[in-house]
């Protein structure tokens, strides 16, 4: 570095006085030389620091460029100390300097700064002070010269100090773990490296990441280590890895270990700590997808262990924690990130030889052209005995389409026979190994020739709409399947399991069924049938939570997508058991939908074939689903309605529940033929029991004006008052009427004018399906959980709303 302009002093006097030693021999994390204590600097003012690391536990950030004074003196290493009392210094020029990784440049490259100062070149670093002068400076001395950087303060004097001391350090161990000699060596470095960045008082992401990386470009570069070498290394950086993700390359090198030696102590003792970080606080898997590699692998290394998925068990419990509440957010959407990558993994070949399309190893190993990638993977496809075709059912039909009302049980239908709406494709007994190309063809075409015989059928209004789509198959083709590799069936069955002991965690399941709502599944794993099975745990428990915001999920997320409703349906690529599951998920979803009309028309419109099967057979949830049809005039077609009657006849529960539908329909009739009183009040204390009883006993289809307040009926009694089509008062004032009562309300009770809630236990839930009774003019809230947000809601809902309380709510 060539530094221009004259001393100011006598070049005689510049060799009087021994000055500090180079610093090329120390050790790269010796302490700096604080030079002799009993040295006299004179009478002057300047003083150098010995103290060279923080003792008063300040922290400072890392810097890469800012504004500083410098001053350079040329000068023989002898004479400094005259050079540094003496009042006559050289000038000082403003620099905005920068530090690169391995020199110092100026913003402005003139005047003392001309040329950029290599860390190299400097051989010691040191704190100056001023006694009766404001001057913060730094000293960095340089073969023939010394450089003087003075800040506007100490505090970032300091800075300046501990920035360029990392700088300096870093770029020397650089310089020799490029070009390691001896292994034991290399580990003493690695290890004092480490130690240095957990040390420093410099609070900066790449204080840690620096020393990561030069790891891991030394074992990217030194792939002939033993094992030995490997595990030392990996215990020697464990300290930095405790509040730090691994950059890429160390992951690479990490899964590698996993997969050589899953049973190593290594992956206990130093990925543990690791990997629950990484599920803890990663954000966002795309971003670092080798983080997520990792992770897999770990598990996977711990599934190889003696009673693997008990190993996996507990690790997943410790990520979750011994409470009820698991207090990391991100672990259950990392973990299920890491679950769905691995089970598609297992297909990653299958689905990018279908799609004609790179996968990611072939993509890693530079093959990206279609001429350079090999042909499609055979594939051995399990093909079981054709099926045995159902015998022909009789379901009674009636040829009577122009009835009034519903035929009663003493005027059955008589039955004529029907084809059974199974129906079944035949396969190929033999075993074959074919293309993947031709698998995808087949499943098509046996798609698009079920298709053709479902459409048009007796069932449903005018035809019945596509029951498979392009996540379905037919029943026959359920069984189906690919056969995997051992490694790659392991792997499916792994995550799956994992995926399951996840829907075991009651804080977990309503974020686990939003995640997995949109299918996020290859149709390839969804016809395999170990994944299929503990899969259908996971879905089963979304079905028995009573929480709406987790069985709600077995719904399809938007129109034209299945989801787990559709799927397990008889006929959907998922069911194998009949149908169980199905009329589980419908029963707990009719019994928690608001929207109970749309859901019945949802199931006439895509299921009735299926609900039809299933009430055939005796399933007592689809008969309850064929009279809520009839009694809430869901099918307009009297041809299926008359089939309808026919198949709960057929049964001794159906025939049961269908009498007491028509006993129903009567005794309206008859009420609403007879008229009765248009008021009504109930005493106070009366409970749904008195309510029920008082309504069968009398005739009140003139009913309108009802006050059941200070009562203690609850959201059951809403059954009882559906009934009353000409109901257009209702007070409610102190009850226990909830939201499932408001729910069914605004469904059947479209003439209702004038509603108290006062002091009743409705949430929003239940209030915004007040927006569609229109005919709502004065509607009482005071005194329960309405937000400002509903109120808004259904003002603008509500046009024909006049008087309102919203007293002792948040809207108020």
């Amino acid at each position: 570095m060539d530094f221009n302009g004259s001393s100011g002093v006598g070049s005689n006097e510049l060799h009087n006085n021994q000055f500090y030693q180079c610093e090329e021999n120390k050790p790269l994390l010796g302490e700096m030389s604080e030079g002799n204590n009993n040295t006299k600097l004179g009478a002057g003012p300047c003083k150098r620091s010995l103290h060279h690391c923080s003792s008063s536990g300040m922290r400072y950030k890392l810097l890469h460029e800012g504004d500083i004074q410098v001053c350079v003196v040329k000068h023989p290493r002898t004479f400094l100390s005259k050079i540094l009392t003496s009042k006559f210094l050289r000038r000082w020029e403003p620099h905005h300097l920068t530090l690169t990784d391995s020199s110092l440049i100026s913003a402005t490259p003139t005047g003392y700064m001309e040329t950029s100062l290599s860390y190299s070149s400097i051989e010691d670093l040191q704190l100056l002070s001023w006694d009766n002068a404001p001057k913060y400076c730094v000293q960095l001395s340089f073969p023939g010269g010394t450089i003087l950087l003075q800040a506007a303060n100490s505090y970032l004097r300091d800075q300046w100090f501990h920035s360029l001391q990392w700088k300096k350090k870093i770029y020397k161990y650089r310089k020799v773990l490029n070009n390691p000699s001896r292994w034991d060596v290399v580990l003493k470095e690695i290890r004092t490296l480490v130690d240095m960045a957990l040390t420093s008082p410099l609070q900066d992401d790449s204080i840690h990441q620096a020393p990561l990386h030069i790891i891991s470009t030394l074992l990217a570069e030194n792939s002939n280590l033993s094992t030995q070498d490997h595990e030392s290394i990996i215990v020697a950086i464990a300290p930095l890895l405790e509040n730090n993700h691994p950059p890429p390359d160390l992951c690479e090198f990490f899964c590698k270990h996993c997969r050589e030696r899953p049973r190593s102590m290594v992956v206990i003792e130093v990925f543990t700590p690791v990997v629950q970080r990484i599920l803890k606080h990663n954000m966002d898997f795309g971003k670092c997808p080798r983080l997520r590699l990792f992770t897999q692998e770990y598990i996977l290394a711990l599934n190889e262990l003696n009673a693997g998925m008990e190993v996996v068990k507990k690790f997943v419990h410790s990520m979750h924690g011994p409470t009820g509440q698991c207090p990391h957010p991100r672990v259950l959407p990392n973990l299920v990130a890491v679950c769905l990558a691995a089970i598609y993994s297992c297909y990653e070949e299958f689905i990018n030889s279908r799609d004609n399309s790179p996968s990611l190893k072939e993509i890693r190993n530079g093959c990206q052209q279609l001429n350079d990638r090999k042909p499609p993977m055979p594939l051995c496809l399990l093909r079981p005995e054709p099926p045995t075709p159902p015998t022909a059912t009789l379901l009674p039909l009636s040829t009577n389409s122009s009835l009034p009302q519903l035929p009663t049980p003493q005027n059955p239908i008589p039955p004529i026979p029907i084809s059974s709406p199974m129906p079944s494709l035949p396969l190929s007994p033999p075993p074959s190994v074919v293309n993947s190309s031709e698998i995808l063809v087949e499943l098509e075409r046996n798609n698009n020739s079920a298709n053709t015989r479902l459409k048009g059928g007796p069932i449903g209004s005018d035809s019945e709409p596509n029951l498979i789509d392009c996540l379905l198959v037919s029943p026959a083709l359920n069984t189906l399947s690919i056969q995997l590799p051992a490694q790659a069936d392991r792997v499916l069955g792994c995550f799956a399991l994992i995926l399951k002991m996840l829907s075991d965690y009651d804080d977990w399941r309503p974020a686990l069924a939003s995640l997995l709502q949109p299918i996020p599944f290859p149709k390839e794993a969804l016809a395999h049938a170990k994944f299929t099975k503990e899969l259908k745990y996971v879905i089963q428990r979304f079905a028995e939570d009573p929480r709406q915001e987790v069985h709600s999920c077995l719904l399809s997320v938007r129109s034209g997508k299945d989801g787990w409703f559709q799927l397990y349906s008889p006929g959907g690529v998922a069911c194998d058991d009949d149908g169980e599951l199905f009329a589980s998920m419908v029963h707990i979803l009719m019994g928690s939908c608001y929207k109970t009309k749309k859901f019945l028309l949802s199931l006439a419109e895509n299921k009735l074939g299926p609900c039809m099967l299933l009430a055939l057979r005796g399933n007592q949830t689809m008969v309850e689903i064929l009279c809520l049809m009839l009694e809430y005039n869901i099918i307009d077609n009297k041809d299926t309605q008359l089939q309808i009657i026919s198949t709960l006849e057929s049964t001794h529960v159906g025939l049961r529940m269908y009498e007491q539908l028509c006993d129903r329909q009567r005794e309206l009739k008859e009420l609403q033929r007879k008229g009765g009183p248009t008021r009504l009040t109930l005493p106070s204390k009366s409970t749904d029991a008195d309510l029920a009883r008082l309504l069968s006993s009398g005739s009140f289809g003139n009913l309108e004006n009802l006050s059941l307040a200070f009562t203690n009926v609850t959201s059951a009694c809403a059954e009882q008052l559906i009934k009353l089509p000409s109901l257009k008062q209702l007070n409610l004032w102190s009850t226990q009427f909830g939201d499932a009562g408001l729910r069914l309300l605004s469904e059947h009770l479209a003439c209702l004018q004038v509603l108290n809630l006062c002091e009743t236990p409705v949430t929003d839930a239940g209030l915004l399906a007040l927006s569609s009774m229109k005919s709502l003019c004065s509607l009482n809230m005071n005194s329960t959980k309405l937000t400002a947000d509903t109120y808004e809601d259904l003002k603008a809902k509500l046009p024909n709303l006049k008087d309102v309380d919203v007293r002792y709510t948040e809207a108020w």
